[in-house]
């Protein structure tokens, strides 16, 4: 019996995906839930399981093309070659029961087809999946003899070429997409950050100990904007069309740089949340964009978005824009600086803050609004607590 082997259920908004890696051929027997191939889509890779036993009768998508929805990938021919007498019977089995078996699929399927054909040991590489699992970002962004110049290797000369994965394209490309169709602007503020570096001296032990995670600066803004958004909800809207969309939630993106590119995991109904809630999901987010392991529907939905660039120095920045949003917040590094307090040079422990905005659904006023609110918020968090 011939059976199709389609494109999966990629999530929401996201309609096509690049075929990455087959990792077997026609002819070849397959097994229930053996990985065949490997999607790439703008956010996530996939790895496509067989449905059924037996045999890949042919490869219809070609790796590096584009499918949609649906598509249907490969036929496969169920029951053929099956049986005891090919082993197919028995691998679920073996998976399952056998240590060295689980062992050799350690690592990504396509990782392990990559460090064959060039050689790669991969005692030599960081996995950066689950446990230490090789991805196939990990293996390809590892310079290739093949790709530099011969000669003098020590020469400033020396180049190679790599092609970029499916999710720094998509970067790149919605980036500029960004840029090129919202009217962006960007206002700057400073924020006074004593009281919250006093804060989070105080009571980190016992909020550690109650919540069983460290508190942490990004609670704060997540509380301080979602505060200072019911008061401009235009920051929390998008534009459709000739129409405005105003969301009554807030759900925040915090940006998380990874080696293999940036990814905006959402924390859904912020606004709804307290800071352990806030500093519990940010730790779970943050491990599972470390590891890979971030879902389509954890990077979905987002209204607002947080951008930290000060946890890397940055003193000060202009963040772009996560499309459709309107709003985004860059966070920078605290630095002491002499302020004039009542009169009085004090060092205070200062932090530049950077709203870029969609100048076509946000005015200049809403803007700043926001942004002082984000401020007195900040400089002040009582007013979280007593609804100022």
């Amino acid at each position: 019996m011939m059976i199709e082997l389609k494109v999966p259920t990629l999530g929401e908004s996201v309609t096509e995906a690049t075929v990455g890696t087959w990792f077997k051929k026609a002819g070849e027997k397959v097994a229930v839930d053996e990985m065949i191939c490997e999607l790439e889509t703008d956010k996530v890779t996939i790895e496509v399981p067989s449905t059924v036993s037996g045999v890949v009768s042919k490869i219809i998508v070609k790796e590096g093309e584009t499918v949609g929805l649906d598509a249907i990938l490969a036929l496969l021919e169920e029951g053929a070659g099956s049986g005891e007498k090919n082993g197919t019977s028995n691998i679920k089995t073996v998976e399952k029961n056998t240590p060295e078996k689980i062992k050799d699929h350690k690592n990504a399927p396509s990782a392990e087809k990559i460090m064959k054909e060039k050689n790669i040991d991969p005692s030599s590489l960081k996995g950066t999946g689950r446990d230490g699992r090789i991805m196939k970002e990990d293996v390809m962004s590892l310079p290739s003899n093949k790709d530099l110049q011969v000669g003098d290797m020590s020469s400033p000369r020396s180049e190679e070429k790599v092609k970029m994965t499916r999710l720094r394209q998509t970067i790149a490309r919605r980036l500029k997409e960004s840029q090129n169709t919202a009217a962006m602007l960007t206002t700057y503020n400073e924020a006074d950050m004593t009281a919250i570096l006093k804060i989070r001296s105080e009571l980190k032990d016992q909020f550690f100990s109650k919540h069983g995670v460290k508190l942490g600066f990004m609670s704060f803004f997540v509380k301080a904007c979602c505060k200072a958004l019911e008061e401009v909800p235009e920051v929390n809207a998008q534009i459709d069309g000739d129409h405005i969309i105003y969301k009554h939630y807030v759900n925040m993106g915090v940006a998380v740089g990874t080696d293999n590119g940036l990814v905006v995991p959402v924390l859904k109904n912020a606004n709804n949340m307290g800071f352990s809630d806030i500093e519990k999901e940010i730790n779970k987010m943050g491990l599972l964009a470390r590891d890979g392991k971030l879902s389509i529907a954890d990077m979905t939905g987002g209204t607002f978005t947080l951008s930290n660039g000060g946890i890397y120095g940055s003193l000060m920045s202009s963040p772009i824009l996560n499309s459709p949003e309107s709003g985004i917040l860059g966070m920078h590094k605290i630095q002491e600086r002499p302020m004039v307090i009542d009169g009085k040079i004090e060092i205070r422990p200062m932090m530049y803050l950077a709203l870029s905005y969609d100048h076509r659904i946000v005015d200049g006023k809403g803007a700043v609004t926001f942004l002082v609110r984000v401020k007195e918020n900040l400089e002040d968090p009582r007013r979280l607590l007593i609804d100022l």
